[in-house]
């Protein structure tokens, strides 16, 4: 947003473009004067700029595979005191991350040759009683038995989901429609507690989300 305003701020001025912006006039003079002068940033902005380019440079080093435990560890190593959250902060301001294990999960394989569905309420989310608009979507959750897959059913009203169901090989859009409640029979899914309580937070997910 800095970078926005300075390459604007001849054409617009910058109090016009920071009233439409959320950002204040201040905000963004400071910064400016920091850039220009670096010795005028807080102690903690001067130590982040520091950490951020050991960061960079560790990660570099490492063929870019490294994620915030492992940097961490690496900063560590080197006598530099930091809190693991701040190398995860300063990582994902910064935009980089490490390369995790396992498979690639598709969540999503488009049937080239059907046409698209319509979009049948036009985007209008919104309805004045239960039961009259429902949508639906899945996710899904990493467990100890592999990969389950859930499906809801979210009244647009009530803002809850009304109906769900999970599958341990994934779900077709067309012919396949979420149930109330229960497991996909045909394909014997086994949820343990452990699995079967990492569901119950992804519905949790799903109602805070709706």
């Amino acid at each position: 947003m800095i970078a926005f305003i300075e390459a604007c701020r001849a054409d617009y001025g910058v109090e016009p473009i920071c009233r439409v912006l959320p950002i204040a006039p201040s905000t963004f003079y400071h910064q400016a004067a920091m850039a220009g002068d670096p010795a005028r940033a807080s102690i903690r902005a001067r130590r982040d700029r520091d950490l951020m380019a050991h960061i960079r440079r560790i990660w570099h080093d490492n063929r870019n595979v490294y994620g915030a435990r492992k940097v961490w560890h690496s900063l560590q190593r080197e006598g530099r005191k930091v809190a693991r959250c701040t190398v995860e902060r300063l990582m994902r301001q910064m935009g980089l991350k490490g390369v995790t294990r396992g498979r690639k999960v598709i969540t999503t394989r488009p049937d080239t040759v059907r046409p698209c569905p319509d979009d049948r309420v036009n985007r209008q989310f919104q309805a004045e009683a239960p039961n009259q608009l429902r949508v639906s979507d899945f996710t899904y959750v990493q467990t100890w038995n592999g990969m389950v897959y859930v499906a809801f059913v979210i009244d647009v009203f009530a803002r809850r989901i009304v109906g769900w169901k999970v599958s341990t090989g994934g779900f077709n859009r067309s012919p396949q429609h979420p149930i109330l409640g229960g497991v996909d029979d045909n394909r014997k899914t086994q949820i343990r507690a452990l699995d079967a309580a990492q569901i119950i937070l992804a519905r949790a997910a799903a109602c805070l989300a709706a």
